[in-house]
């Protein structure tokens, strides 16, 4: 049986933190080595159209052209805002997890790329949360989903499909909330945060 989760409440939480980044954020380092605010942005703003289309099997969405932070341009916030509660409402149809999709141009079960989604919300939630000095809070369904994925992600089965997704995974206390041992799993330190010049 199919299983679907409400991507709603990351979306929000998400999109809240969005309209907290303030210009002067943009080039902090982010808890993702390889991004700063402005590219994290930019990845949002390209993983919520990605997996908008795959929940309504649309195929894969052109890749941008230069970098992430090129991506960031005009009303950025308003459009990520919009682009959220598409990809929320695209994910509450239950055609969406049935089947096959296209997500980044990999084809994989919907209900894996829904999932994935999920937690893509929820860790870059908390990245942006901490590099930007926002407070994060993720509810108890979408920490279990994100934790059940990657908990998966880190099972020898997935083998050498954890690389590009995360990197090595932190250790945290067994007796950690699902989210911090979510974060764990997906390489990053829950205690991270920004250092300021």
């Amino acid at each position: 049986m199919t299983t679907t989760f409400n991507l709603g409440p990351a979306a929000d939480q998400l999109s809240t933190l969005v309209k907290g980044v303030e210009d002067d954020h943009l080039d902090r380092a982010t808890p993702c080595t390889e991004y700063t605010v402005r590219d994290l942005v930019g990845h949002i703003i390209g993983l919520t159209a990605a997996f908008a289309n795959a929940a309504r099997k649309q195929g894969s969405t052109d890749a941008p052209a230069g970098s992430l932070g090129e991506l960031v341009t005009g009303d950025w916030r308003a459009r990520i805002e919009t682009q959220l509660a598409d990809l929320a409402q695209a994910w509450r149809d239950p055609a969406a997890w049935e089947g096959t999709t296209d997500a980044g141009g990999v084809e994989l079960p919907a209900e894996l790329a829904g999932k994935i989604a999920l937690n893509e919300l929820v860790l870059h939630g908390w990245d942006l949360a901490v590099a930007t000095g926002q407070p994060f809070s993720c509810d108890e369904a979408s920490a279990r989903a994100s934790l059940e994925f990657t908990t998966l992600a880190n099972s020898p089965e997935w083998g050498a499909g954890r690389e590009g997704l995360f990197t090595e995974a932190v250790e945290v206390p067994e007796d950690s909330s699902p989210l911090h041992r979510t974060l764990g799993l997906s390489g990053r330190d829950p205690g991270w945060t920004i250092t300021l010049p």
